[in-house]
């Protein structure tokens, strides 16, 4: 039997190499419902290949545009959010692999996991904003939580077998990005061209900028506290510029272990997919005679600011992650826009966090109005210089 997979966000990068994935193990994976936001012409392309039961577009003016091409190709057409949430149910699905970038993916992973559906998780806002409800989640309903990530595909890894060891301590690698060594001043003129061209990894633009101001590694930080029940003290940052050790784990006898491979997302992808088992695949091999030195450095905090703001952000809990979140999503956007320079992105976080009460959110509708109104308050705010400022 074929494993069925939902896969949510297919038409984004990592919806795309997971196409990818799931194409070349055609003998052991098939695609049951492919769903995106907006990009239709794709979906129906996606749609009429690997032909799944049925296929979701969130955008609902979309509907009857690929309900009209996929007419003759005996695939169910649905349309809305709520759909979306609606179509994790299915009782043929098998896995639903979560590629939606930002907090469209909470709604459909929180009811995939309530009605016992495993989760492939690409989503690190799932675990960033509701963290806490997720996890819970997935204890009391028996949900195994898959990591996508490579970083956190790794850690997994690197702990099979050894779930009953005491972790002393997770390192989460990073690459440093395009502007590792660069100071402050220089980050004032740098441009979104410049902050899209990763060294080591092909990923979508928010993803990329995310890596560029080291956001990424903060948010894979408060990934990993969730995923693997790890404390902040436990987990640590080394930059690691070749990309080559993706994560490691060190253990209460001071032993480490390190997951390497070459930089692509469609192993981690493939691991999760396929778990516990490993299966072949083509996919280039390491060569250690192409990487004569491997090397580790710490990060920098006080030109890279947003990696300490989540680990701060972290430490309050609450609705503090979240409100990060909603703030460096919306100052991403505007500098990908060319309406902010590079280190306002941090300035703008901090200003929400700073100015939005603390609160204890129950609920994914409370997480989403929490996000919604960081939102509100930033599209009445015009940036000037180092700052926000209210017109």
């Amino acid at each position: 039997m074929k494993k069925k997979v939902c896969l949510l966000g297919s038409t984004g990068s990592m919806g795309v190499q997971s196409l990818e994935v799931i194409d070349e193990l055609s003998d052991l994976l098939e695609v049951e419902v492919l769903a995106c936001y907006s990009n239709a012409d794709l979906l129906i392309r996606q749609a009429k290949k690997f032909k799944p039961n049925a296929v979701v577009i969130i955008k609902e003016d979309l509907y009857q545009q690929v309900k009209d091409a996929l007419w003759d190709d005996d695939i169910k057409v649905f349309a809305g959010e709520s759909s979306l949430c609606d179509i994790v149910e299915m009782s043929s699905i098998d896995i639903v692999l979560s590629c939606i970038v930002g907090v469209a993916g909470l709604k459909p992973v929180y009811r995939a996991i309530c009605c016992g559906k495993p989760i492939a998780l690409a989503n690190k806002e799932t675990l960033v904003v509701a963290g806490e409800l997720m996890t819970q989640a997935a204890v009391e309903h028996h949900v195994p939580l898959l990591p996508v990530d490579s970083e956190h595909s790794a850690i997994f890894q690197c702990l099979a077998g050894e779930w009953n060891n005491p972790v002393e301590k997770i390192i989460i690698t990073a690459s440093g990005g395009p502007f590792r060594g660069k100071n402050a001043d220089f980050l004032k003129s740098v441009t979104k061209e410049q902050a899209l061209k990763h060294p080591n990894w092909s990923m979508g633009n928010k993803i990329t900028i995310d890596s560029a101001t080291l956001m990424n590694k903060g948010l894979e930080v408060i990934e990993a506290k969730w995923l693997f029940d790890a404390t902040l003290d436990q987990i640590e940052v080394v930059v690691h510029p070749q990309s080559i050790i993706h994560s490691m784990v060190q253990f209460a006898d001071g032993s480490v272990k390190a997951q390497l491979g070459l930089p692509s997302m469609k192993l981690p992808i493939q691991y999760a997919l396929t778990y516990p088992q490993r299966e072949s695949n083509k996919m280039p091999r390491l060569n250690f005679a192409d990487y004569p030195s491997l090397t580790f450095e710490k990060p920098d905090t006080q030109t890279f600011r947003c990696l300490d703001i989540a680990y701060r952000a972290s430490r309050e809990g609450g609705n503090r992650p979240c409100v990060m979140n909603a703030a460096n999503e919306v100052a991403v956007a505007l500098f990908l826009q060319d309406k902010i320079g590079f280190n306002d992105i941090p300035d703008i976080i901090e200003s929400q966090l700073a100015e939005i009460p603390f609160a204890r959110p129950k609920s994914i509708e409370e997480y989403l109005e929490i996000d919604q109104e960081v939102r509100r308050r930033l599209q009445g705010s015009v940036i000037r210089g180092q700052g926000l400022e209210r017109d």
